[in-house]
């Protein structure tokens, strides 16, 4: 958690995770539904990691890159308003929800929590924040590259649910607090990573950041 980019005002709080918010990246898993509704895991605050050095976890074979923009909440609030919603936003940056493939679909083959596939150690490598400052968050292109090669291409204008709607329903769910830390999901490309592999999350308007994967 040092890599909390050393934000001087705000503390993080919790790492909410929306999954399945790209359609391209639900067909790329083999699913056929678009969800009704955001699909929200969340990971603990020690799974984030500076740009630098990522250790896998010693379990697992299949560990997959999902590039994503990652928000952070400055100012609290409850059934927030989607018009309303991007005034709570402080800050904002790139991140990788790390998976484990594999380990993600034996828990779903047995109707299991993901915690053991999502959750891990050093599993949200997070960039650095950038104040946040009326950004066209419709319209923010990002991508991923592993060894120069481009593996992911997004843009928030595919979120099934758009950056305002998501405030407003998960601060329906929960009471948002400054510090909560928010992946909003990945678009399709997602893959394979292997011991030594560079990866480098970039967006014209955020800036890069890169890991490099150590050897377990």
């Amino acid at each position: 958690m040092n890599s909390f980019v050393h934000h001087k005002t705000i503390k993080p709080n919790r790492i909410f995770c929306i999954g399945k918010n790209y359609d391209k990246h639900i067909k790329e898993l083999g699913g056929k539904q678009v969800p009704d509704e955001p699909v929200v895991f969340m990971k603990p605050l020690c799974s984030i990691v500076a740009p630098g050095n990522i250790c896998p976890p010693p379990y697992g074979n299949e560990l997959h890159h999902e590039v994503e923009v990652v928000l952070l909440i400055g100012k609290g609030g409850n059934n927030i308003p989607e018009s309303q919603a991007l005034t709570h936003i402080s800050d904002i940056t790139l991140g990788l929800d790390l998976t484990l493939r594999d380990i993600q679909k034996k828990l779903k083959l047995k109707g299991l929590p993901w915690e053991r596939a999502k959750s891990f150690e050093e599993s949200a490598p997070l960039g650095i924040f950038k104040k946040y400052q009326d950004m066209d968050l419709g319209n923010l292109p990002f991508s991923c590259f592993v060894n120069d090669d481009l593996r992911q291409e997004g843009n928030t204008g595919e979120m099934i649910f758009p950056v305002a709607k998501l405030i407003h329903i998960l601060s329906g769910w929960w009471t948002l607090k400054p510090g909560d830390i928010i992946y909003t999901g990945t678009p399709a490309g997602v893959g394979p990573l292997q011991p030594g592999d560079r990866i480098v999350v970039e967006s014209p308007k955020i800036g890069s950041f890169s890991w490099s994967l150590s050897h377990q």
